[in-house]
């Protein structure tokens, strides 16, 4: 599934051409507060690359998100994650900040959460987010996501969001 659409986004597949965009929103503050910090345009060159071979691996993975004029909002997808030694599948979503508070969040989680138990069957997915990220948080429990447990993933206090078939 390299395309598919919400009510307001279209969704493409990621591709090399999707860079500048990324590192654009990669070198965000705000927006990467919650993912680890500002990334350097070499570090989000290796990010997409890593992406690409994914979907090559999985036949999924992250989509660029853009609004129905064509404008880039954001990045978007379902990947694996190893979390605590498992290998999990994750919802994954960030958007630029002038789409913050726009509900897209929500409406981009229960369209991946479609993909992932329908259409590629799978028998769970997880969203993790750090324990102070209340927006995400809100998302995920929207989306009818359950809080699952507490953990460190890459030295930072997460939460894990599940939901199952």
């Amino acid at each position: 599934m390299d395309r598919f659409s919400t009510d307001r986004l279209i969704a493409e597949r990621l591709r090399d051409d999707h860079l500048a965009d990324l590192v654009a929103l990669h070198l965000d503050p705000e927006v990467s507060r919650y993912l680890g910090g500002v990334r350097a345009p070499e570090a989000t060159k290796a990010y997409l690359a890593v992406n690409i071979a994914h979907w090559d691996r999985h036949g999924f993975g992250l989509w660029a998100l853009r609004t129905r004029d064509g404008a880039f909002a954001g990045r978007a997808g379902i990947r694996h994650i190893l979390v605590d030694g498992i290998d999990e599948i994750e919802i994954a979503y960030t958007f630029k900040r002038e789409f913050w508070g726009q509900g897209l969040a929500s409406e981009i989680a229960i369209a991946l959460t479609q993909i992932g138990l329908s259409q590629l069957a799978l028998p769970s997915l997880i969203g993790l987010v750090f324990v102070g990220h209340r927006a995400s948080r809100r998302v995920l429990e929207k989306a009818n996501y359950v809080l699952e447990k507490s953990t460190i993933h890459h030295g930072e206090d997460v939460v894990i969001y599940r939901i199952r078939q």
